[in-house]
Order: C-alpha cells, then sequence, then structure tokens
C-alpha cells in the first residue's frame, strides 16, 4: 500500500489555489478512473483508492483545504490495511506532510484535488547530472494504472502544465528538487535490476526511453511503449 505525495515546501494559501489553478489540466482527453476501474474489486480508479495508494499533502496544502472544501479529511488508517502497514507508513511520513483521505471518486471536488492527485501517476525525473527533464511514472502502479500502460493519450497540455509547477516550484525550493533526484535515483536502480529501459515524457515534447545505466536517451514513438497487464 504505497503512498504517493509531493514534497513541497512551505506555502502560503494564495501560493497554494495559484498552483491548483495552474495544474488543472486532465491527463487524458477520456476519463481513465473508468479504464482502471472495472480491475479494481472495489471498483473505483486505482489512484482514488486508498486501499492501494495513500496521497499526503503538505501541511500549507492542508492548511488551504481545510477551510474551503469537505473533500478531504485526515486519514484515520483503519480503511483497509494491516496495523504494521499503518504504523510503517505514518513512520515514513514526514512530520511537514499530512496524509489524506477523500470522500471518494463520486464526489470530487476537482478544484480542490492536491498536488499528489494531480500528478499522479507521474514524478519529475532528474538526471544523475541534476537535469529535471521530464516526466516518469511511478513504477510500483504498472500492473494498475491504465494510463502507464498508454501513455501517448497524455495530453501536451498536461505536460505543459506538469513541467511549468514543477520549474517553479524547484526555482523555490532546492529540497523539492533534491528530493526527487532520490526518487529518480531509486527509479534507475529498480529499471537496472529489471534490465529495464525508462519511458520519460521529455520537456520538449518528445518521448524517449533512457538507459538506467548510462541515461542515453533514443526518442520512440508512444504508442509502441510497453504496456502491462491487464491493459496489454
Amino acid at each position: 500500500m504505497p503512498r504517493y505525495f509531493t514534497h513541497v515546501n512551505e506555502l502560503d494559501v494564495q501560493k497554494v489555489r495559484e498552483l491548483y489553478d495552474g495544474f488543472d489540466a486532465p491527463i487524458a482527453r477520456l476519463d481513465c478512473g473508468k479504464k482502471c476501474a472495472p480491475y479494481n474489486p472495489s471498483g473505483k480508479p486505482f489512484c482514488c483508492d486508498i486501499c492501494h495508494a495513500v496521497p499526503a499533502a503538505y501541511q500549507s496544502e492542508w492548511a488551504y483545504l481545510q477551510p474551503n472544501t469537505n473533500l478531504w479529511h485526515e486519514w484515520r488508517g483503519d480503511e483497509c490495511g494491516s496495523a504494521q502497514e499503518v504504523d510503517t507508513l505514518k513512520a515514513e511520513t514526514p512530520e511537514s506532510m499530512i496524509l489524506l483521505a477523500c470522500l471518494g471518486p463520486d464526489r470530487c471536488q476537482r478544484d480542490f484535488r492536491a498536488l499528489s492527485c494531480r500528478q499522479f501517476p507521474f514524478f519529475p525525473y532528474v538526471t544523475a547530472d541534476y537535469r529535471f527533464v521530464g516526466m516518469a511514472y511511478e513504477w510500483e502502479f504498472e500492473s494498475k494504472c491504465w494510463v502507464i500502460s498508454n501513455l501517448s493519450q497524455v495530453s501536451v497540455r498536461y505536460r505543459e502544465e506538469f513541467i511549468r509547477t514543477y520549474d517553479e516550484l524547484f526555482a523555490l525550493f532546492q529540497d523539492e528538487f533534491d528530493s526527487y533526484a532520490v526518487h529518480s535515483e531509486e527509479m534507475r536502480a529498480h529499471f537496472i535490476e529489471q534490465k529495464r529501459r525508462i519511458p520519460i515524457l521529455h520537456r520538449n515534447g518528445g518521448v524517449y526511453l533512457l538507459s538506467p545505466a548510462s541515461e542515453r536517451m533514443v526518442r520512440v514513438e508512444a504508442g509502441k511503449l510497453p504496456k502491462f497487464e491487464p491493459y496489454k
């Protein structure tokens, strides 16, 4: 039961709203949640099911969300998962972050989605020489997230807004950048072990396969990228 979240430093409520407004495009033209939900026993999209992924927000996001929406509540930990999983997840969550649960996809208030929801299933990929080159996906969700098997469906606007948002955050907060550099390194280690290349939705608009060892990139057609069960 992995969590997913951004590591945004302290932001005032006005800045939080500005970030939300500037990162509001849907990932694809279609509702991708309807593509994955049939494969989840709960009937929910995997990204909206806290039994599969627990979103979190920085405390400054929570300070904005609490008085403005009833969409979110603090994650109790009793919705699903063993006591050990709950304790582990809470222990791994920085004090500056808060684990959240929402009212569910049928009652989503899209204007008040947390940044972690807006970016899912992607994160900013940072190379070993510290360049933010584009978007990579959370590899733990390859068998769950339909988008990961259909990267050609990611809209140009979504990619542009993603890149612009994280360019802004990285310019403001070095530790935000550093945290994703570490996450990218973890992805390289995983893909080296799997003897696979990493798909990258590049900031230049292209799609590439990146060697996790050398980080050499080869441009490819998005429609020819690997697909994963059950979406093959």
